[in-house]
């Protein structure tokens, strides 16, 4: 296998995104979002993460475009917006994040 010229600059991109789900709070909510869309409150509620801290770990995980977001009011809700994303994380879900043992 040879590497291609432009791997080393796409090899710092991934390694930038892998950075952004490589918290066990965004992992959390990324899990609790591997079956669809929910609102803050149930983020919060799922997770168990602090209100203040959520919408950090939200920010972030907007800023990356990992997630998206809409408002329904003054509700918000969250979807996991990234196809590579919904792929690690049904790989993430089925292993790590059912409760069974890994």
């Amino acid at each position: 296998m040879t590497i291609s010229k432009d791997m080393p600059a796409k090899a710092e991109a991934v390694a930038g995104f892998l950075k952004g789900l490589a918290n066990s709070h965004r992992l959390l909510i990324l899990c609790a979002l591997a079956n669809g869309e929910r609102s803050v409150s149930e983020l919060i509620e799922a997770t168990g993460i602090a209100q203040t801290s959520m919408s950090q770990h939200l920010a972030k995980l907007k800023e990356e475009r990992i997630v998206r977001f809409r408002r329904d009011h003054r509700t918000l809700f969250y979807a996991i917006d990234h196809p590579a994303v919904m792929e690690i994380m049904a790989v993430l879900y089925a292993r790590f994040c059912t409760g069974d043992d890994p």
